[in-house]
């Protein structure tokens, strides 16, 4: 039986998703048959995080297979389906890519893209081992105190990722070696992300945490009371510029300020040599309401406008290392990953 709080797992018949935007008051599952019900899902953030993504994408080509025969859709109608799924979150670079990964399979049938799928699932679960250990590694090797305070931002665990995680996993492991002492948790304005999931993943796996304003990051930062920042990614660059949520950036240039390690934790598979710079990356605008309403309700006045970027990129050189499932490369020495695509790619 898949496990009840896994952020996906295939049923036989639908794509069971764990509803993030109900956490941490309820734990309600999404049963997804249609395209429209997973775009949805997607673009509302019930399903989120670099590699969930890029499993929901394979999924969901599966998905729209079997529309496709209920319904009887052209197969104009079953790649325009399909573009939807890929396209729905443009930043994240594993949707995109497990949705191209999977789709040539269409003509083998649904069985074939779902195994695929699964394939992939277990390739990146698997990659995340390594790159808990891998971040583990780096941070006791370079990092005097013992046991460490690391700072994070967004959600960067279970509920983002297959299996452990990426950057929260690296913290996971330090919990089970018995050397980290505290996590800080970025609230992760505007959709509260750090506050609502990563404390609930923290609690869960009993890791000492505290939820503090993304203003208080810096200042945190500053006094002393960091070894180091650990985040996610949603897409790195060929030159090791990195996409992360918002805030990140603030995060990164309080590390460099301080002297303290800034590491990105994504698998091979996020890394994405087509796109040459940071530049290059599309940013994701998400609605305005996010950022003038509360649970429904406007805390803006009537006529203010909101900009509401999903994503900040940090620049190569204020990353200290991006640990991957190989290793962990230095990028601001220049050490960047070699060209190529990860796991289950």
């Amino acid at each position: 039986m898949p496990d009840a709080t896994a952020p996906l797992a295939w049923t036989g018949t639908a794509l069971r998703l764990l509803d993030q935007t109900r956490l941490p008051a309820d734990e309600v599952h999404l049963h997804v048959t249609t395209v429209d019900d997973l775009v949805d899902a997607i673009t509302r953030l019930a399903v989120r995080g670099a590699p969930a993504l890029g499993a929901a994408g394979a999924y969901g080509v599966a998905i729209a297979l079997r529309q496709a025969e209920r319904e009887g859709w052209t197969g104009a109608a079953l790649d325009a389906a399909v573009d939807r799924v890929r396209d729905a979150r443009p930043t994240a670079v594993n949707l995109a890519r497990a949705v191209d990964r999977v789709r040539p399979l269409l003509a083998q049938g649904a069985d074939a893209v779902i195994r695929a799928a699964d394939a992939l699932v277990a390739a990146e679960t698997a990659a995340n081992d390594r790159i808990a250990a891998n971040g583990a590694d780096y941070l006791l090797d370079r990092c005097p105190r013992r046991p460490l305070r690391l700072l994070t931002h967004c959600n960067t665990g279970p509920l983002a990722a297959p299996g452990r995680g990426t950057a929260l996993g690296v913290a996971a492991e330090l919990h089970d070696r018995g050397t980290l002492a505290l996590v800080y948790a970025d609230e992760t304005r505007p959709l509260l992300q750090g506050a609502r999931l990563t404390a609930w993943e923290l609690a869960r796996l009993g890791i000492p945490h505290a939820v503090q304003a993304d203003g208080a990051a810096a200042a945190t930062i500053l006094g002393g009371h960091v070894d180091a920042a650990v985040v996610g990614a949603d897409r790195v660059a060929a030159n090791g510029d990195t996409a992360n949520k918002i805030g990140t950036l603030a995060v990164a240039l309080a590390c460099a300020d301080a002297g303290v390690p800034f590491l990105v934790a994504a698998p091979s598979s996020t890394v994405d040599p087509t796109t040459p710079t940071g530049a290059d990356i599309p940013i994701e605008l998400r609605p305005e309401e996010e950022v003038l309403e509360w649970q429904g309700r406007r805390t803006a006045p009537a006529g203010t406008r909101g900009h509401n970027p999903a994503f900040d990129v940090t620049p190569a050189r204020l990353v200290t290392a991006l640990v991957t499932e190989r290793r962990a490369f230095e990028i601001a020495r220049g050490d960047l990953p070699p060209a190529g695509v990860g796991p289950g790619w």
